[in-house]
């Protein structure tokens, strides 16, 4: 029997860098939430280990080892002998600060182990897939501290909508991290609050930053006038980007604006990649 996994976009509210490790990794700490817009996979038994890539964003996106998708596989089947018939259908772009790749690991784990009815790996095996694989593995809002490995729970958010904008351009991850400039910057509160309201999670975010927004605007000038188009639209109550970028986010209160916004931005922007998409709650569902 085939098993689907959906493996929804990541979205950094927050990133504040923290500081920077002896071995050159950044310390973070970030608060994570997943959408109801991402990748999703199919597998099915199989003899051997096979992926195939479908979707309007397949194009570009490698096959062979280097595919994270294959790299857990690999992990989690270990030296035994199984196999599977994955299909990765994707919707995300690639290198967009998403974690789609991570994303689609992290599925890809959650249904190896339901099909091959072995447990999953440790989070410092999930660590070497990726620094996003270890909160992409259970899809819900965390807060992601340390190089990635360490997630806290947070109060439940308020119900919230977001309209995600990408120009296109590579903003490459190794180049932001080279360009940021405070490397120790202050961490976000240590409780945080519980908002009531999508105005007041506004607020708190307003609060706190995206410490990789400087330096990747300094490289893709083009996420400034994303962010500033975001800003424009009616009922947009923050515009920030997420990861490394360069896809961007407007939060939105009630969905018939994010929608109106997407549509707006998508026909005076017709080269962007535009989708309006729910915050999915802590359950995992929208």
């Amino acid at each position: 029997m085939a098993i689907d996994e959906a493996a929804p976009a990541k979205v950094n509210l927050t990133l504040h860098a923290t500081g920077r490790r002896a071995d050159g990794y950044h310390l973070l700490d970030s608060l994570v939430v997943f959408t109801a817009l991402g990748d999703r996979l199919r597998l099915a038994p199989a003899a051997h280990l096979r992926l195939r890539l479908q979707g309007p964003m397949a194009a570009g996106v490698p096959e062979g080892g280097d595919n994270l998708v294959l790299r857990a596989a690999a992990l989690i089947r270990g030296t035994a002998s199984r196999g599977a018939e994955i299909t990765l259908q994707k919707r995300l772009p690639m290198a967009a600060g998403l974690g789609g790749g991570s994303s689609d690991a992290a599925a890809a784990l959650r249904g190896l182990a339901r099909l091959w009815r072995c447990p999953l790996p440790d989070v410092r095996a999930l660590a070497r897939l990726g620094a996003d694989v270890p909160v992409c593995l259970t899809p819900r809002t965390q807060r992601m501290r340390g190089v990635g490995e360490l997630l806290d729970a947070v109060p439940p958010l308020p119900a919230t909508w977001l309209v995600l904008a990408n120009p296109g351009v590579a903003v490459p991850t190794p180049a932001v991290f080279a360009a940021l400039a405070g490397r120790a910057g202050d961490p976000m509160p240590a409780a945080l609050p519980r908002c009531g309201t999508a105005a007041d999670l506004a607020a708190f975010l307003q609060q706190n930053r995206n410490d990789l927004e400087t330096p990747a605007r300094a490289l893709a000038p083009q996420i400034g006038q994303v962010l500033a188009a975001l800003s424009a639209q009616p009922g947009c109550l923050l515009a920030r980007m997420t990861g490394s970028g360069g896809t961007c986010f407007g939060l939105f209160a009630q969905p018939a604006a994010a929608a109106a916004a997407a549509r707006n931005l998508a026909a005076a922007e017709p080269g962007w990649w535009v989708r309006d998409t729910a915050v999915l709650g802590d359950s995992g569902a929208a």
